[in-house]
């Protein structure tokens, strides 16, 4: 088995990294049409996370998700998922 959630760039192939490239896109898409009908953004957050750990616990078991999911509070608090829009 390979060791679940190995983020790191360096550790991906070229293949890997170019689909989940196409994975976020058809997020990214799926999301603005959602929000285009109407869709609340909190609710689709909320939604989105519960399909991706579900999936997540379905390939990986539930342990190793949790010992994921016991990291993102540190990585939330130095901002690896925050976008910061540069003024012009």
């Amino acid at each position: 088995m390979r060791p679940p959630f190995a983020f790191s760039p360096a550790r991906h192939s070229f293949a890997d990294q170019e689909q989940k490239q196409a994975a976020l896109s058809y997020l990214n898409e799926a999301w603005a049409d959602a929000r285009h009908d109407g869709v609340d953004g909190d609710c689709l957050a909320q939604a989105s996370l519960f399909a991706a750990f579900a999936e997540l616990v379905g390939t990986y078991g539930e342990d190793a998700v949790a010992t994921f999911v016991e990291g993102l509070a540190g990585r939330i608090r130095n901002g690896e998922f925050s976008i910061t829009l540069a003024k012009q």
